[in-house]
């Protein structure tokens, strides 16, 4: 098997749906097997951003709010979407502002990550944020917020007791557990 090789054969696209943040194409393909059938994918127009937002005694900061395609409150670390080709960082920057009223001093890339590749071609990257200043939170209108500070242990039990489900939370908290363990924070 050649991985640098596509299997899938596209006979023909089709965009049903579009809005200002996805587009779904419906492809009829051949399979890798040659069998006929159909491939939904939804492209994001937006990076998925993530930040882990530290302070000095491990005091993590998480989000909580409504997800309406969950139709479930979802606790999570500050997240949104920065423009395509735009800096990842700066969109980080002001989601944590947004969201929690933090600024940061400290920014590095923990994760880059495909969200779920199974049907998105959505593109996550995570920050972590340290040496963090408290300014007022800046929420956009579709956003109805609760921010809670919480020992990063914490967070890590709620990972482990599914009460934090979110994927780039999830992968998140687990990354910085690693680092953690190997002595790199």
């Amino acid at each position: 098997m050649n991985i640098q090789q596509n299997p899938w054969q596209i006979l023909d696209s089709a965009v049903p749906y579009e809005n200002k943040w996805i587009r779904v194409t419906e492809h009829q393909v051949l399979n890798p097997s040659g069998g006929a059938g159909i491939y939904g994918v939804v492209h994001f127009k937006n990076l998925a951003i993530g930040v882990v937002a530290l302070d000095t005694d491990q005091q993590l900061y998480l989000v909580g709010q409504y997800r309406f395609p969950l139709e479930a409150f979802s606790w999570e670390i500050p997240e949104g979407g920065g423009p395509l080709g735009s800096d990842p960082l700066n969109a980080a920057k002001r989601e944590l502002l947004e969201e929690t009223g933090l600024v940061a001093r400290d920014w590095s890339m923990i994760i880059q990550m495909h969200l779920s590749n199974s049907v998105s071609d959505e593109f996550g990257i995570v920050y972590l944020a340290q040496g963090l200043e408290q300014f007022e939170a800046q929420p956009e209108e579709t956003e109805q917020l609760l921010v809670q500070k919480v020992h990063f242990e914490k967070a890590y039990q709620m990972v482990k007791n599914h009460e934090i489900t979110d994927s780039l939370s999830i992968a998140a908290i687990q990354k910085i557990k690693l680092m953690m363990l190997e002595g790199e924070l």
